[in-house]
């Protein structure tokens, strides 16, 4: 489901973007996916702590995070790896869980969730 809400928003892009779904309890989604971050041809640097900023201000439960590889391959990368795992924390300090991380490309996606990236 997540992937149907960012596709539209990420698998055309030739630069890095970073979009947040924000849920409610019952992970229903709260507003449009919103867009955090637009980066250059292969990275985007993050704060932390924008991604988190609209989730606080609408009380969510739980964030979804997706961005793009402009390389057509949805494979993640070491620092992809790296800042999942620093949303992760962040949001356990927060009380808002990090339920995924998509990378959406032209050739798919891939969920760091299922691949077990996020524990």
């Amino acid at each position: 489901d997540a992937d149907a809400l960012l596709r539209p928003h990420l698998a055309h892009r030739e630069q890095e973007y970073l979009y947040v779904l924000h849920l409610n309890t019952r992970n229903h989604l709260i507003g449009d996916p919103l867009q955090v971050y637009h980066g250059s041809l292969n990275t985007s640097l993050i704060r932390i702590g924008e991604v988190f900023r609209q989730a606080i201000k609408l009380n969510a439960a739980g964030i979804i995070v997706g961005h793009s590889h402009p390389s057509g391959q949805p494979d993640p990368s070491a620092d992809d790896i790296t800042v999942t795992r620093a949303l992760r924390e962040a949001g356990a300090l927060l009380d808002i869980a990090l339920l995924d991380h998509l990378i959406v490309a032209q050739n798919g996606f891939v969920s760091l969730r299922e691949r077990g990236l996020l524990s």
